[in-house]
């Protein structure tokens, strides 16, 4: 279960993207998902995936990577993160950037995932 946001630090929202890490290296994706609220909204490559059964989807095609957190902004209810990501696609390694929002019960109500600009 995820904690529930609290308006305040940056280190609220650092402790999230730890988490948000955490989860998504993770070889079971169940702790992933758990992140995310029913009708969650993920944005990657273009596309739009909405749904917890889309997002599951989404996840199981996403190869093993790992991740360098570089920045991270704002609150645990809404923030950016910066991280280079690493693994076997083409492109490795990449940097890119991370928007989340989340509800008052600490699920991840957005996520939009871009590439920094060339």
């Amino acid at each position: 279960m995820s904690p529930t946001p609290r308006t305040g630090s940056v280190g609220d929202a650092r402790a999230f993207v730890e988490e948000y890490v955490a989860a998504a290296t993770a070889a079971d994706h169940a702790p992933y998902l758990a992140l995310f609220d029913d009708n969650a909204v993920v944005r990657d490559e273009g596309r739009t995936h909405r749904g917890r059964t889309e997002v599951r989807r989404w996840r199981d095609r996403v190869p093993p990577v790992e991740y360098d957190v570089r920045e991270v902004t704002g609150t645990a209810a809404a923030c950016r993160a910066v991280a280079e990501v690493s693994g076997a696609f083409t492109g490795s390694p990449v940097t890119l950037h991370f928007a989340f929002e989340r509800d008052a019960r600490g699920r991840i109500t957005r996520l939009e995932i871009t590439p920094t600009p060339a």
